[in-house]
């Protein structure tokens, strides 16, 4: 009987097969990775997802096929797990159900879709996954890449002297091929800074990197690789360590080669680069204006060639992950690749490795959020969620619901994953902070603060407790905990309403800088703008002061400043501080030579800040997810919103990949009204809100349509839209 049932089944699901005329699904992962067979999965019941062909729409069941053999998994037998015909809308997170796996082992797998009308879709090519020890729960990185760059510029400026342009600014080392008749030594010159037109900077201030190499070459070898000396404050014993195989590596562009008496050519030199996994084809924008674009490209470059210690860290100084650094870079990596792994290991490193500014502590929360909103997969969530509760520092409360960072104990602190406890809690709002504040002799005399008035009960630190307890309120829903969720939300209300009424100046009618402080800054109002926590009478007020303070605050604080304009409807200014060209601008990093967005505005306003710091990139998530609104509703994108702000812009693109697919946009200002092409991925919802428009009579798909409160449900495929 049991070899009848071994031939019947693939019988069966071939003539499931032969009836298909759709097409199968593609975009395959296994616990996020996209080329799973490259690495080794650590999950012993791993998750798989997969894009739903276009022309599905909404899927109605799903089948899985896993075999020990691709042989096998092409013929249809399958010795590890048969899903069978599932009925379910699913296609990111499904959980393994079949038999053991092994470590150390390559399995296949398959799968295929129906659609509305119960037609199956053929079976997707195979891929395969390899496992490696196996846990109850582990979160898999990805691979590292390895690019081998050619020369932008490539130019012979003087006898035995070459100068070498590679065009952008990576992290890894450089490889030559040469021919030497004798033992000889070149001199390699490695930058980040040119100085003049052919020349690398080699005193570039700052963390700006340089180095200096001597290369021996000698007769009957031919291939080199730069051999680069450590740097001993980012390889100490709190930096994130390279994998050996990837070795010592720096950020540089720029080439010079002295002593160089053998004829070298384009060909034969190359920037040795690397990266995590990405695909740069996935993403996409460009607009009518031409200084936002280059905005968009730097920022969504900087995703990339930040990614080279496989966790989030802050730059080439320290190499150290800290929480605000990677709460940005997170949120720009969603919207420039379909990459979660990097993201999820950089929050669970934070549960035990936190660092030490307060607000840094109360961006772990929402990192776990935005992660299960992307991937729509909870076992992060669920296995650090008591841990997660004590990062929402609700311990520090008193009986108004305020927090003080001050009454942080060795309990405390050691509840927050400090292991020892003596270290403590330090307010930090923006950083550099003023000479005035710490004396820090890096620091500029005014600081990025905006004259802070750093008191006990502080305005912005209380602001993000505040988002912490809605967001883990959220998460409790989530996981099932209502219990928990009401009471988070029930404390948050009591957080919002005792800062409005403790920390507002009714005077002014804008936010002070804490209680009892008599100072108001950019950020004690941002934030709170931000946040929603400005009440709807109070906010032309707040804005006006917001907007009176223009870019008062450092590349990090520019994150919240945007959110909160742009959740106020202020897209004008909004659009007017991301293409600025003054010297606190995304315009000025490029202007002065960087192709990965820095640490600060300018060199001026932090001294010792470097050319390579991924908090400076906030405009990679801001366009996408606030400018074009695109964003999910509910976890994994099973629902998205559009909601556009785009501006003075004439005309922008733009493609927003997700866990489900890409979303594709266009908008063109034509005849007067305003034309909105929109894709969306097959398998999902997503509802378009017409901002500010007075029409609730739009054109969709050339067809007359009444809004519901400003709102239009698309379709999955194309949907044109004219107001």
């Amino acid at each position: 009987m049991k070899l009848i049932r071994v031939l019947i089944l693939p019988l069966l699901l071939l003539q499931g097969s032969m009836k298909s005329s759709l097409e199968p699904p593609t975009g395959l992962m296994v616990e996020f990775i996209r080329e799973p067979e490259k690495v080794k999965i650590l999950d012993s019941k791993p998750e798989f997802s997969w894009i739903v062909p276009v022309k599905t729409g909404s899927q109605t069941a799903y089948q899985i096929l896993v075999s020990s053999s691709e042989e096998k998994l092409a013929r249809n037998e399958i010795d590890q797990w048969n899903s069978n015909k599932t009925l379910s809308s699913r296609s990111t997170e499904i959980l393994y159900s079949g038999g053991t796996l092994r470590n150390n082992t390559t399995y296949y797998w398959k799968v295929r879709v129906w659609d509305k009308k119960g037609k199956p879709s053929s079976f997707s090519a195979i891929q395969a996954f390899k496992t490696g020890n196996l846990k109850e729960y582990a979160t898999t990185g990805n691979n590292f890449v390895v690019s081998y760059i050619s020369p932008a510029k490539f130019i012979k400026t003087g006898v035995d002297h070459y100068f070498i342009d590679f065009g952008k600014d990576a992290f890894g080392t450089l490889t030559i091929d040469i021919s030497s008749a004798a033992n000889d030594t070149l001199i390699i010159h490695l930058g980040e800074k040119r100085e003049g037109f052919n020349k690398i900077d080699r005193n570039p201030g700052g963390t700006i990197r340089y180095q200096r190499i001597l290369l021996p070459v000698e007769p009957d070898k031919t291939q080199y690789t730069v051999v680069l000396s450590p740097d001993s404050r980012n390889t100490g014993p709190s930096a994130i360590h390279l994998p050996d195989s990837i070795g010592v590596i720096m950020p540089f562009r720029y080439c010079e080669i002295e002593n160089c008496r053998y004829d070298v050519k384009p060909e034969n030199i190359f920037q040795k680069a690397y990266w995590y996994f990405f695909d740069d084809n996935l993403s996409s924008f460009t607009s009518s204006d031409t200084v936002l674009n280059q905005v968009w490209d730097i920022c969504k470059y900087t995703m990339k060639a930040t990614s080279f210690a496989g966790i989030y860290v802050d730059g080439d100084r320290e190499r150290i992950p800290y929480e605000a650094d990677a709460y940005i870079n997170q949120m720009g990596h969603y919207y420039t690749d379909r990459e979660y792994s990097l993201a999820r290991r950089t929050n669970e490193y934070f549960i035990d490795h936190p660092t030490w500014p307060t607000e840094w502590i109360l961006h772990t929360v929402p990192m776990f959020y935005f992660d299960l909103m992307h991937t729509g997969n909870l076992e992060s969530v669920n296995r650090y969620y008591e841990e997660l509760k004590h990062k929402t520092l609700i311990t520090l409360a008193r009986e108004d619901g305020l927090i003080n960072s001050k009454n942080a104990t060795d309990e405390i602190m050691i509840s927050l994953g400090f292991s020892d406890g003596k270290e403590r809690l330090r307010d930090i709002v923006d950083w550099p902070p003023a000479q005035k504040d710490t004396g820090w002799k890096l620091a500029t005399p005014e600081g990025e603060r905006d004259g802070y008035d750093m008191v006990e009960v502080n305005t912005v630190v209380n602001a993000f407790h505040y988002r912490n307890l809605l967001l883990m309120a959220k998460l409790a829903g989530y996981l099932g905990k209502s219990v928990d969720s009401v009471l988070y939300h029930i404390r948050a209300e009591k957080v919002k309403k005792a800062i409005n009424e403790k920390l507002f100046d009714p005077t002014r009618e804008i936010y002070l800088d804490g209680e009892f402080s008599h100072h108001s800054s950019l950020h004690a109002n941002m934030i709170a703008l931000a946040f929603d926590i400005v009440p709807e009478e109070n906010k032309k007020s707040v804005i006006g002061f917001i907007k009176s303070r223009d870019m008062a605050c450092s590349v990090y604080g520019a994150q919240y400043l945007l959110e909160g304009l742009y959740k106020a409807g202020e897209a004008d200014y909004a659009l007017d501080l991301m293409t600025a060209t003054h010297d606190r601008s995304w315009w000025n990093m490029i202007k002065v030579g960087s192709t990965i967005t820095m640490e600060a505005w300018d060199m001026k306003y932090k001294p010792n800040s470097d050319w390579n710091h991924a908090w400076g990139a906030a405009p990679a998530n801001i366009i996408p997810g606030y400018m074009w609104g695109i964003s999910p509703v509910t976890p994994g994108y099973s629902k998205a919103v559009i909601r556009p702000q785009l501006s003075s812009l004439k005309f922008s693109k733009i493609e927003v990949p997700t866990i489900r697919g890409i979303i594709k946009a266009e908008y063109k200002i034509s005849n007067k009204s305003k034309e909105y092409s929109i894709i969306i991925p097959s398998n999902m919802e997503c509802d378009f809100v017409i901002k500010d428009e007075q029409k609730t009579i739009v054109r969709l798909n050339n067809k007359k349509v009444k809004t519901e409160k400003g709102i239009l449900r698309l379709e999955p495929g194309s949907n044109m839209i004219i107001i």
